[in-house]
């Protein structure tokens, strides 16, 4: 099984959560971002090893705040 790194997770997330948003009327950038973290949470309990499940499950735990100034941060340092 191949690690999971945050950036592609963090891609896969959007994607999911975006996708599930895209038939639900009235779908807020929050609900899709707690949606992504429920699915996050979900994908860190299958990991075998604790020590890579418990660093998935503390990103998985950002909050939509917090992942937000993150990824303006990283945009800005483009």
């Amino acid at each position: 099984m191949r690690p999971v790194t945050s950036r592609p997770l963090c891609a896969t997330i959007a994607l999911v959560a975006a996708t599930l948003c895209t038939g639900l009327a009235g779908c807020t950038a929050q609900q899709a971002y707690s949606s992504g973290q429920a699915w996050q949470r979900n994908e860190c309990q299958k990991m075998p090893d604790a020590s890579s499940r418990s660093r998935c499950l503390e990103a998985a735990g950002m909050s939509a705040d917090a992942y937000r100034r993150e990824t303006e941060a990283a945009k800005a340092a483009r």
